[in-house]
């Protein structure tokens, strides 16, 4: 992904950080359903890392399922690590103080980087959770290596995000709008999975429903958009912002799509989950071979 695109993507989420839980209806729900896809696995997990954690609603839910974990919530945007970090100091409460006055850990830390490139060391984690956080590195073939390498023998990758019919209304509403892209393109399930093996993952599966918001007009779309950081997908290749007619035009056109007095919003969310299996090979493809070289008895 270009450096200055990140950089306004990471601007963006750091302004809507204060705010963002007010308008994150779906992102909260998706990490619900993306919490269900764990009931039946059994694992238990000492180390988890939530990349892309936002204000940390995700790592709640890991915290309740795995409440003897300890948990690393990540994310590109400071004021969404910071926000995190300051949710569960507030649910902690006098815990916090006390886990203080023991040797052991702080049950979790947050920390601003890179999902791309984590400040983690190798075969250092049990767990990596990810939810909506992936449609915005580009290509996920990094954010997978990553994770891959990240992930002890055997560890899951677990993870949700958008796929291509997102906002299909929105974009099929501005494509001849003025020769701009106005919504992001999103990677196919199918795509996803091919990633995860070239990734090193093993046993990938993958999953996608549509979730469907309405609304009554479109600049309620668009504030809800705003709220969570997500306006970037509107003019992200555009040098400036559409004016009053081209606003109107697009309001126009989504007029089309309105069924029983509402305006749809059509996400496409994917589930995926994979292993990192033996892991034997290193990051620049070479396999390791382990060997038994049985000792001689007696003498020569």
């Amino acid at each position: 992904m270009d450096d200055s695109l990140k950089r306004a993507i990471r601007r963006s989420f750091d302004a809507a950080a204060e705010r963002y839980d007010e308008a994150a209806f779906l992102q909260h729900e998706v990490a619900r359903r993306l919490d269900d896809h764990l009931d039946g696995m059994k694992i238990d997990p000492g180390l988890i890392l939530d990349a892309g954690c936002g204000t940390g609603f995700g790592l709640s839910l890991l915290k309740a399922r795995f409440p003897k974990a300890r948990l690393l919530g990540l994310d590109l945007a400071h004021a969404m690590a910071l926000r995190a970090a300051r949710r569960h100091a507030q649910v902690a409460g006098w815990r916090t103080w006390l886990s203080r006055l023991t040797p052991q850990a702080s049950r979790l830390t947050t920390l601003c980087a890179d999902m791309e490139r984590l400040p983690l060391a190798r075969d250092s984690l049990d767990m990596v959770w990810s939810s909506l956080a992936l449609q915005w590195v580009g290509e996920p073939d990094a954010a997978f290596r990553e994770a891959h390498r990240v992930l002890k023998p055997e560890g899951l990758f677990l993870f949700a995000t958008f796929g291509p019919d997102t906002l299909m209304e929105l974009r099929a509403a501005s494509a001849d709008l003025d020769g701009h892209q106005h919504v992001n393109r999103f990677i196919d399930m199918h795509d996803l999975g091919d990633a995860l093996v070239h990734a090193g993952f093993s046993n990938p599966v993958m999953e996608m429903e549509r979730i469907t918001l309405t609304y009554d007009a479109l600049p309620g779309l668009l504030r809800d958009l705003k709220a969570i950081g997500a306006h970037t997908v509107l003019e992200n290749r555009r040098a400036g912002l559409m004016g009053k007619t081209e606003w109107k035009r697009l309001a126009d056109h989504y007029e089309r799509f309105r069924r029983d007095g509402r305006l749809p919003a059509t996400y496409e969310v994917v589930y995926g989950h994979a292993w990192a299996g033996r892991k034997d090979r290193l990051e620049d493809g070479r396999q390791i071979i382990q060997m038994k070289i049985a000792g001689k008895r007696g003498g020569l």
